[in-house]
């Protein structure tokens, strides 16, 4: 005999699904999905809906502001028979629409009030000049729940709005590579980024790597050095930011290309996208090469660079000559050294600077280093390459140069520019540097907020279009927590919850505005007033 209930399930966005579920003894024969709650006043609605399916004609939908025993968002098991109502009035949850009498059913429960902050945001940063709604459909559905293509249709229908079919995405991401969309993004991301930090400004310039769940390497899926060391191939993207971290350009390149052959294709693309030279780009130590350095400079850039440290002896002799090993804290020391070799030879400006925070560290790591080369030399552990262990035929033992050289050196960071100084200090020279840390931000917001990785295309113009569709998010994920103050997680889970709800009563339906709550209202006015 079949068996009708209600049912609650937790789903994987954290919202709890209503449904009408009906049974054959211990088979599921059937699902009607009523709709997912994202609060308590909406659960309480979603619930009477399901009972109006379950039982028509037999109840009449209260829509009082009045609240169902039982109906919490934390409580998920089976609700199977239907409560009795309190008569007293209670205040209306968070995001509860309130109305005071009529009867009816709920169509629908939408977060519009999300998606039109989302989508305000899209026109503001001037992406709307992409004209391709299934696009913007795609940026926006993965600031608000990263996940598959196929599964952005379900989370545009939890939010409310009528999503694109799946072949219409699809066929936006072929669009998304013919019609040169990243183009048209970074465009808007360079005038948005002169419009807040001036066109005279620094770039911040890294590399991150984006893993595949696929052992089978390509032409452009490759294994190599990884951070994390996986062995997963792998994608390379080089991303420049502003001074404020919004993202100006992103590139795809091999798995297993150098670090160092990737700065110059960026900035070339740059140069060639928006004929601009006159920015300083700053990037990590891994870039320093002569041939980076000259090829920079011949295209009209300036660069600050962090230097490695195996010339500071050199550099500093006069310094370490008369003063030995003895600094101010936040002392700063420069020098000059020639670079290259032939054509690329250049004499290049160095900036040094020594810390007392800085050298704790680096005697922190000092000490762990030898205390493992200890016991490798001991014999307590296996041979392995270690830092600080000198190995001469049979005979393991500490490499005391190479350890003096090291304690010589703890404290000091080295950074390479060709501005003069008259033009920037010394002092500024690192703290343009410093600002490294908002590329490492923005790539971090891309991994996990945006879930960049892992990749599931295959074809190079498909991660090329995914790549655009999270580079346009990071945009806009950029541009809201720095109006806001807050982070993009917590205002997708504060604006999410606060639903409209469409109610249909005697053939026709209303639309109820929802309560927005304290929080909510707090980033919808920073957003205004920013």
């Amino acid at each position: 005999m079949a068996s009708r209930y209600v049912r609650k399930v937790r789903t994987a966005s954290g919202a709890v699904a209503v449904q009408v579920v009906t049974r054959e003894g211990r088979e599921l024969v059937e699902v009607d999905h009523v709709g997912s709650a994202h609060t308590d006043g909406e659960l309480e609605l979603l619930l009477q809906a399901a009972e109006e399916r379950l039982r028509p004609g037999q109840e009449v939908l209260d829509l009082g502001p009045l609240e169902r025993v039982g109906a919490r968002m934390g409580d998920v098991a089976d609700w199977t028979d239907s409560q009795s109502e309190s008569e007293q009035e209670v205040s209306a949850p968070v995001g509860r629409p309130r109305v005071t009498a009529g009867g009816g059913q709920v169509v629908r429960t939408s977060a519009l009030l999300l998606w039109e902050v989302l989508s305000g945001a899209y026109s503001r940063l001037g992406f709307d000049a992409v004209k391709d709604e299934a696009f913007r459909a795609l940026v926006l559905a993965r600031i608000i729940e990263p996940t598959s293509k196929a599964d952005t249709v379900r989370v545009l229908d939890e939010v409310g709005v009528a999503p694109p079919g799946l072949n219409t995405i699809y066929r936006s991401l072929q669009r998304c590579q013919k019609r040169d969309y990243r183009n048209t993004v970074a465009k808007a991301c360079l005038a948005h980024s002169a419009r807040t930090s001036g066109t005279a400004a620094f770039i911040m310039y890294d590399i991150t790597t984006l893993h595949f769940e696929n052992e089978n390497e390509d032409e452009l899926r490759k294994v190599g050095m990884s951070k994390e060391h996986r062995v997963d191939p792998q994608v390379q993207v080089g991303l420049l930011v502003d001074p404020g971290g919004f993202p100006l350009e992103v590139h795809l390149f091999e798995g297993n290309k150098g670090e160092t052959k990737t700065l110059i294709p960026v900035l070339t693309a740059f140069q060639e996208r928006h004929g601009v030279t006159d920015m300083v780009v700053v990037a990590d130590a891994g870039m320093l090469s002569a041939a980076n350095l000259a090829a920079l400079e011949d295209a009209g850039f300036k660069f600050i660079v962090g230097s490695r440290l195996t010339k500071a002896p050199y550099d500093l002799a006069d310094h370490f000559q008369r003063h030995g090993n003895y600094f101010t804290d936040g002392q700063i020391l420069e020098s000059t050294r020639v670079m290259g070799r032939g054509s690329e030879a250049r004499e290049r400006r160095v900036v040094y600077q020594w810390t007392f925070k800085r050298q704790k560290r680096d005697d922190r790591t000092i000490n762990a280093q030898i205390a493992k080369a200890e016991k490798v030399a001991s014999g307590g552990v296996p041979l392995k390459r270690t830092r600080f262990l000198k190995v001469t035929g049979a005979t393991k033992e500490l490499d005391e140069a190479t350890i003096d050289r090291a304690r010589q050196l703890a404290g000091l960071k080295g950074y390479v520019t060709n501005l003069p100084m008259e033009m920037m200090s010394g002092a500024g020279v690192i703290a343009a540097y410093h600002d490294l840390w908002k590329v490492e931000a923005s790539f971090r917001m891309t991994k996990s907020d945006l879930r960049a990785r892992p990749v599931f295309h295959h074809q190079r113009d498909s991660i090329e279009a995914h790549l655009t569709v999270v580079f346009a998010a990071l945009a806009i994920t950029r541009y809201l927590t720095a109006s806001t103050g807050v982070s993009i997680k917590k205002i997708v889970q504060t604006l999410r919850t606060v639903r409209s709800a469409t109610i249909e009563i005697n053939g026709q339906q209303l639309t109820l505005e929802p309560k927005i709550p304290a929080d909510a209202q707090a980033i919808l006015s920073a957003i205004e007033g920013h």
